[in-house]
Formats: C-alpha cells, sequence, structure tokens
C-alpha cells in the first residue's frame, strides 16, 4: 500500500524525493529551505517549511545544519517571531550603521520613545497612565501614535478601570524589529544598554521592572506571547 497523499502538496513538487540517496536528498531539503528562508519578506513559519520537504524531516535540524554552514558567513538564520529568518549577525551593526546611517534597529525610535516601548513589552497589557506612572512623567498621545504607525504596538484588551481606558500591548513587527522569538526573549536592562538603544540614566531607578504577566508566560504556555502576536492578526 502507498503512502498517503499530504494534503498541503497539491502542486508538482516531490517533497518526499524518494528516488534520491539519504545524502542527497538531505542536500536538496536544506537547499529548499533556505532559498525559502532567504526569499521570504517575513520570518517563514514551520507550517510553510513543512510543505516542501518529506512527512518525516525534521524541520529543525535541516536549520541547524544550514547554520553551521552559515558559521563564517556575516548572515545567519534566527528564530524570530514565531518562524525563521535571515539577519545580519550582529557583530556587523557597526559596519552596516556605518554604510547606510539610521539605527540599529531601522525604526526612527527616540531614547524617549524606546523607553515607552520597553516599559510596554515588560508590562502589557499597559494603559497610558500606567505607563506614565511607571516612568515617572507624562507620556503623550503623540508619543503612543508613533509607535503605533510604526507598528510597533497595538491596541490590547480594555482596562477594568474606570472609563474602560485602552491598553497597549506590542505586535508581531516588535518581535521581528527586535529579533525576538517570543516576549520570552526580552532582554534585560544591560542588554539594551549595550545594543545602544537604552542609557541607564533614562530610567527610573535604574531598571525596568518585568511585571508578573510576562513573567509568569515562562511557564503559562506562553499567554503574554499570544496577546503579543494575536493583536494583529
Amino acid at each position: 500500500m502507498g503512502r498517503p497523499v499530504r494534503e498541503k502538496n497539491t502542486g508538482l513538487l516531490d517533497t518526499e524525493l524518494d528516488a534520491l540517496p539519504p545524502e542527497l536528498r538531505w542536500r536538496e531539503w536544506m537547499t529548499r529551505v533556505e532559498a525559502v528562508i532567504f526569499a521570504a519578506p517575513e520570518p517563514v513559519t514551520r507550517e510553510l517549511l513543512s510543505g516542501i520537504v518529506g512527512r518525516e524531516c525534521s524541520i529543525d535540524l535541516l536549520i541547524e545544519d544550514i547554520c553551521n554552514e552559515l558559521a563564517a558567513r556575516p548572515y545567519e538564520i534566527v528564530a524570530v517571531a514565531g518562524g525563521w529568518q535571515f539577519r545580519t549577525r550582529p557583530r556587523q551593526g557597526e559596519v552596516l550603521k556605518a554604510a547606510f546611517g539610521g539605527t540599529a534597529t531601522g525604526a526612527e525610535i527616540t531614547e524617549g520613545e524606546m523607553l515607552v516601548l520597553a516599559s510596554i513589552a515588560y508590562h502589557q497589557p499597559v494603559t497610558r497612565a500606567a505607563l506614565s506612572d511607571m516612568l515617572g512623567r507624562e507620556v503623550s498621545r503623540d508619543v503612543i501614535g508613533h509607535l503605533r504607525r510604526l507598528d510597533m504596538i497595538a491596541s490590547g484588551p480594555r482596562s477594568p478601570q474606570p472609563g474602560a481606558p485602552y491598553t497597549y500591548v506590542t505586535t508581531k513587527k516588535f518581535l521581528e524589529q527586535f529579533g525576538l522569538d517570543t516576549l520570552r526573549d526580552l532582554p534585560d536592562l544591560e542588554a539594551l544598554e549595550d545594543a545602544g538603544l537604552l542609557s541607564r540614566e533614562a530610567v527610573p531607578n535604574g531598571s525596568i521592572p518585568v511585571s508578573a504577566s510576562v513573567a509568569e508566560s515562562e511557564s503559562d504556555d506562553g499567554v503574554a506571547d499570544d496577546i503579543a502576536i494575536e493583536a494583529k492578526e
């Protein structure tokens, strides 16, 4: 009895490659995965990659082998926003900045806006009033509006407070922009400083405390991660 036909593969692409010896089959799958990730304008999901390789093929092992071959190159494949994407290695950041100018993130964000964005990321969903209290100064609607236009944040669930004010959460674009796979990968203040995104003087009390909602996402199946991604889907 023959193998059942995979429902996703409705075209002519041979995904199983049974006619090839194992080594050549694996090499062809590696080439396909690398080509798709390279050509994609956004992170490529596991589901998409599973449609171009064999049924029993391990996507993780394929990507691991590709990454090993790219070890000496100035770019790499990284896990971002629930998928994989080609990124220039961080050590090339200064080179790119010298060549093209701009910020490390490629987005026009001031240090003050970066502080607000970081506070939203660590405390989401959070209201503008709560952000103002947290940072010790008024967070203007203009700052919120700019971050929304950059697609870094979106409206979250209404707060249960009187008047049901809007809350704000980060988006999938936020994860992509900062090379994060999930919110569990958020760096601490020292890492933000090392990346040149924040200075300790700009942060009240010298730290951005992690809220319970993000901390708990380490053990509750990533609820906070779902908020960040689903806000824009």
